[in-house]
């Protein structure tokens, strides 16, 4: 049974635009299936194909001679000879919508993009269920907290129960284990980790300890919705600090951390300069940190983390699918020790938000709002706390309380 996505119709979209769609993710997150349901009928290969590798990058002049176009190519990324011969195919032919491509990493670290296919290509990144597609929600526009956001989600809310809300947090995003109540959650992500070092992690770069590669994930996990700390990370895992920032480069890469940039333009000196770190998939966290039940998570120390990380992701996703590459996502925290969890930019305007995992939020979670309204030149609009209350109210102002069902 295919669950359908929302980045489905960006993709159909881009294909209207460019001569080649790219949609780039973390492992086992659906993108293959997507692309096969937008493509049938296409001719269809895989780079996890040794004879089809080696051909795709000694034979190149040839590949799409016998593999012609329409076509979706999949990992891409293990055969970049094939992005200058795509690049030669649409500059002769002009064609829309002739190469679909999906690939475990990063659209800036697969060789070739920028120098080859730009101007060419059409980019999505595609993460796991989000809870709108969980809920068969049809709703594809990104998150803001505005009257005219709340007016058009509030034709599609399902609600969903503070237990539910924390069995979706522990168990995570991907569509397997969505999909089949019956998965076993640890050998999952145990045999994700595994295939994600040997695999993704292999391509990438040399790595010579995969069991202080382990435990530098594990690491990254503790310290969801904090400050960036090299210094700590490598101390922890007993590497030098260069090597920590390598590593945290390579799980950025890769889609499966997700750094929030800090909030600054030229007025604003006081700002903190360091990223906060997230994981784009809440049950691959959990299982590092050995979470091992919604209930001891929800009660545990990390919680609060957890459901922050959770809003970050869903907030994230909304855009993604939505085909903003690089969302307008920031936070902001200066030196006295404001902060704000998430700032969202448009048209020049800040919209705030905190996120609070209990259901009776005050007015005091937005009190560092005000500070947006010292920075000159910034237009604060409407933000709000994103918690676990049942419903869509004024806190105060333009402020209000969200629940979770509207993101």
């Amino acid at each position: 049974m295919y669950t359908k996505r929302h980045a489905e119709e960006t993709v159909n979209t881009l294909s209207k635009m460019f001569g080649a769609v790219l949609v780039a993710g973390p492992r086992q997150v659906g993108k293959t299936t997507m692309l096969r349901e937008i493509t049938k009928g296409m001719n269809y290969v895989s780079m996890d194909d040794p004879i089809l590798i080696m051909s795709a990058n000694e034979e190149s002049n040839t590949f799409f001679k016998d593999n012609k176009p329409p076509i979706f190519v999949d990992e891409i990324q293990k055969a970049p000879e094939l992005f200058t011969q795509i690049k030669m195919i649409l500059d002769k032919e002009h064609k829309k919508g002739q190469f679909f491509m999906c690939g475990s990493q990063q659209f800036q670290m697969m060789k070739g993009i920028s120098e080859s296919l730009s101007g060419r290509i059409g980019l999505v990144t595609l993460l796991g269920y989000s809870v709108r597609e969980r809920c068969n929600v049809d709703c594809n526009i990104p998150f803001i907290p505005t009257d005219e956001y709340f007016s058009e989600r509030k034709k599609n809310l399902v609600q969903i129960s503070y237990d539910d809300v924390w069995k979706i947090i522990h168990r995570g995003s991907m569509p397997e284990l969505c999909e089949n109540d019956d998965f076993d959650w640890q050998m999952f992500y145990g045999s994700y980790v595994r295939t994600y070092i040997e695999r993704d992690v292999r391509e990438l770069t040399e790595i010579g300890d995969t069991i202080k590669f382990t435990r530098f994930m594990i690491a990254a996990a503790a310290s969801i919705g904090q400050l960036v700390n090299l210094a700590s990370l490598a101390r922890d895992v007993g590497i030098s600090q260069p090597t920590a920032e390598r590593w945290l480069s390579i799980l950025t890469a890769s889609n499966i951390v997700y750094l929030l940039r800090p909030y600054s333009n030229n007025i604003t000196k006081r700002i903190v300069k360091t990223p906060k770190l997230y994981f784009a998939d809440t049950g691959l966290a959990a299982y590092l940190t050995k979470w091992n039940t919604p209930e001891v998570m929800k009660n545990g120390a990390m919680s609060g983390a957890f459901f922050e990380n959770f809003v970050i992701s869903e907030i994230l996703k909304s855009y993604y699918n939505a085909g903003i590459i690089d969302p307008p996502l920031y936070f902001y925290r200066d030196k006295d020790m404001n902060e704000i969890d998430l700032l969202i930019e448009n048209n020049g305007t800040l919209y705030p938000l905190e996120m609070k995992k209990h259901s009776d939020p005050k007015k005091r979670d937005m009190s560092a709002f005000g500070l947006l309204d010292k920075i000159p030149n910034i237009q604060r609009g409407p933000g709000g706390v994103i918690c676990l209350y049942d419903n869509l109210v004024t806190l105060s102002g333009v402020d209000k309380v969200i629940p979770i069902c509207y993101l």
